[in-house]
């Protein structure tokens, strides 16, 4: 018999993340925005407390796995520029 710890990736490593019920069709987009949001809204948070930002890891991974590498590279553009639309 398999156990649940075996059929588990190895901690830290996952290709793919875990169901958001949040988003739960198909199209990934919202999901995508969001978690990115997400994770710029916790390290900020994280650095205005002091903090580490190894919290803010969960967020950071799950944008990487859902959104393409070229609305990232524009959207942390567009935060260094001051124009990005999102509230963070």
């Amino acid at each position: 018999m398999l156990d649940i710890a075996s059929q588990k990736p190895p901690k830290g490593r996952w290709s793919t993340p875990p169901f958001d019920p949040r988003f739960p069709n198909q199209n990934q987009t919202r999901n995508c925005y969001q978690n990115f949001l997400d994770y710029h809204r916790c390290v900020k948070n994280m650095d205005r407390r002091g903090q580490s930002t190894q919290p803010c890891e969960y967020f950071f991974r799950v944008f990487h796995s859902l959104c393409p590498m070229s609305w990232v590279q524009r959207w942390t553009e567009q935060i260094r520029a001051g124009t990005f639309a999102g509230k963070i």
